[in-house]
């Protein structure tokens, strides 16, 4: 019994100086720097109490680390809570998908999702975390919060490109550093890596003269939209050298342009590439005014694609890429014949999450049963 008990004091005693490297050596503190240009002092691997706060920040963070880790969870992503955020709950959130029943024993660490551009310190405490891993990118903000919190917060960026961003993969990395998992961040940004170069080898060699002009539409900005929103820089079409017909705008982001822009694009919409989440709007758009599309050159020759959700309380990193797979099979179907759409899919979401995710996005509601052409008659009639 003394022997017993001695070695549990033994293990109490290491446990209270932190964790140990596999050489027995106490990890260090170390300062980095993050995505938001911060420096915070942080203990590599020792930390077993995290919270999640802000769009995007719990999905990178499954992308990495050991959700079992969490200590609280915002509402948003908690899906058994009836008073949430409920806008994305029909859409595809692959981190929802594979970790959703983790998420659901965890206490609440804020409201989260669009409407909610505030972290809640008090519910962030009442978690007790040991670090926070953010994505309300304002410096002052996130040093108040630090000091409020009285621990490390790190702040995480995607950037313009969102997966294809050098500012993913550095969110990657400073995940890996902070969580010990280096080895995990490098295959997953190497992965992409040689993802996004396959894809540009396969189209390199295309004439701008051969290719059909693509309209992307409907891509999520804050929310769901409709067929006027679009973006003129989508970085899924730069990738797939595909030729985006939207030109001219002020900005490259995601926006919406004028009807009358539209109209006066129809003929140039060879194809169409629509985000699943928009379908809802839509519809009933389409209902009222069934000559909302007339001028679509796609539309009327059926050439109109559905793509799983971009945004999703912000960008679901692993649909993007299988998104790009996809439209670059839409547009040039000879290139990318020998591509099974599913077999990515489940490829890309086990690099990502673990786990082959590709049949539980597509039976969300507002998949409409997955990547596909859309049957307008069906869908919109």
């Amino acid at each position: 019994m003394k022997k017993i008990t001695a070695l549990l004091l033994v293990l109490a005693i290491m446990l209270s100086l932190g964790v140990c490297g596999a050489s027995g050596q106490k990890a260090e503190e170390i300062t980095v720097t993050d995505m938001i240009g911060r420096e915070v002092a942080v203990t590599p691997g020792s930390y077993r109490s995290v919270v999640c706060i802000g769009a995007g920040a719990l999905r990178m963070y499954s992308y990495i680390a050991d959700v079992n880790l969490l200590c609280g969870v915002e509402d948003i992503d908690n899906t058994t809570l009836e008073n949430r955020p409920k806008m994305f709950d029909s859409v595809a959130r692959p981190y929802v998908l594979a970790y959703g029943d983790v998420f659901a024993t965890l206490p609440s660490c804020g409201v989260g999702g669009p409407q909610a551009q505030t972290a809640e310190a008090e519910k962030i405490l009442s978690c007790n975390p040991d670090i926070v891993i953010s994505e309300y990118e304002d410096v002052e903000k996130e040093d108040a919060l630090q000091e409020q919190l009285g621990v490390p917060v790190i702040t995480l960026k995607s950037g313009p490109k969102g997966v294809f961003d050098d500012s993913f993969a550095g969110s990657m990395k400073l995940l890996g550093t902070i969580f010990g998992q280096e080895e995990r961040a490098e295959t997953l940004v190497s992965f992409v890596e040689t993802q996004t170069a396959e894809i540009s080898e396969r189209t390199a060699g295309l004439a701008e003269a051969d290719k059909p002009g693509v309209y992307i539409c409907g891509l999520g900005n804050w929310g769901t939209t409709n067929h006027l929103m679009t973006a003129q820089n989508y970085a899924s079409l730069n990738v797939a050298g595909v030729r985006n017909i939207v030109t001219g705008l002020a900005t490259d982001g995601i926006q919406s342009i004028e009807e009358e822009t539209f109209v006066a694009l129809g003929d140039e919409m060879d194809i169409i590439i629509m985000d699943a989440a928009a379908v809802k709007n839509i519809a009933p758009l389409y209902q009222e005014d069934p000559t909302l599309f007339d001028t679509c050159k796609a539309w009327q020759s059926g050439e109109v694609y559905l793509e799983m959700a971009y945004n999703a309380y912000y960008t679901n990193y692993e649909l993007a890429l299988i998104n790009t797979w996809f439209l670059a099979k839409a547009v040039y179907p000879e290139l990318f014949e020998d591509i099974d759409l599913t077999e990515k899919a489940n490829e890309v979401t086990k690099a990502f999450l673990g786990q082959e995710l590709a049949e539980e996005i597509a039976a969300c509601p507002s998949s409409f049963g997955g990547y596909q052409k859309i049957d307008t008659a069906v869908f919109f009639g």
